[in-house]
């Protein structure tokens, strides 16, 4: 490895992406080499990899099963390359393979080849991202999915799932990555029992279970614009409470307000088949929040409901 990519490693927060193969174990020895020698023509296609290996700004890892792919630039690239890999691998259907992506420190090291190697918690955690997916997942880090959530063209594809606990007690936040076309779009196994649900209760359903709180509109003045982001939040917390639904994050869904267009294109955008969208209006002494459900699909109103409350009698 140069140098100046050592002294980076030791100093910078990398964008690393860890994959395997799903069932390898199970393989016989000719089938395991066959398994590795595609990931490793596939990976190898990637125009992601290729670029930041031409730039000498790329550690690959070997994992026996799999492998660990470290970028430098941005967390779009560990990102874009799992894309290019899963278009890829629609060649190779025998070839199950799993990533997981995150974005955080590292440090030299030196193996017992005399090489300079990459370790830390950055590898670690987005290994154990990984471990959350089933075959065909890209599931991301918190961190990564926030940082990619700035940009419009990744907020349709970013799915929270929410906490799960992985090894020795660590509870990590994570995000299903997929589109129309690329990706798996079903809740990982692993999250599914952790929420309490089951196969059947969640498969044929798909993208159905996918809900979004717009942000709520208000008069203008601070007060009630501070009310209005809160009671947002609140909604979001509370919903993401059931456990057959997936809620859009509110940081997803706050990017877009102030957005003009029905709430079809606006559900589109988040990818969620139901949005919920409402209005705070103050008036005298008290409050009217107006809400209503929106099937994104139809634009048909599902439900709708209006409170008022008097702010002087519950001071």
């Amino acid at each position: 490895m140069p140098t100046e990519i050592k002294k980076k490693i030791e100093l910078e927060v990398v964008h690393v992406l860890f994959l395997d193969i799903v069932g390898y174990s199970r393989g016989l020895t000719n089938q395991q080499q066959t398994f590795i020698d595609q990931l490793n023509q596939v990976v190898r296609s990637s125009e992601e990899f290729q670029s930041a290996e031409a730039a000498d700004r790329l550690i690959k890892i070997p994992t026996g099963d799999g492998m660990a792919l470290v970028f430098y630039k941005s967390p779009a690239q560990p990102v874009e390359c799992a894309l290019e890999i899963t278009r890829a691998l629609k060649t190779y259907p025998e070839l199950r393979v799993r990533m997981g992506v995150h974005s955080g420190p590292v440090s030299a090291v030196t193996d017992l080849n005399d090489r300079t190697n990459a370790a830390g918690i950055g590898i670690n955690i987005a290994q154990r991202v990984m471990d959350c997916g089933d075959a065909g997942h890209i599931l991301l880090s918190q961190r990564v999915a926030e940082d990619l959530a700035q940009y419009g063209e990744w907020q349709p594809q970013l799915h929270d799932l929410g906490e799960v606990e992985v090894k020795h007690g660590v509870r990590v936040h994570v995000f299903n990555l997929y589109n129309k076309e690329l990706g798996n779009r079903e809740v990982p196994e692993k999250l599914r029992q952790a929420k309490g649900q089951t196969a059947p209760a969640v498969l044929g359903r798909g993208e159905e279970l996918w809900i979004a709180v717009l942000p709520f509109k208000s008069s203008g003045d601070a007060e009630m614009e501070s009310f209005a982001n809160g009671l947002g939040e609140d909604i979001t917390t509370g919903l993401s409470r059931f456990r057959y639904l997936s809620v859009v994050a509110s940081t997803s869904a706050a990017r877009l307000k102030g957005e003009t267009g029905d709430e079809r294109a606006l559900g589109a955008k988040l990818g969620a088949r139901y949005v919920l969208e409402g209005r705070i209006r103050k008036g005298g002494s008290g409050i009217r929040v107006t809400a209503q459900l929106v099937d994104t699909q139809t634009g048909a109103q599902l439900w709708a409901e209006t409170y008022n409350r008097d702010l002087q009698a519950s001071s």
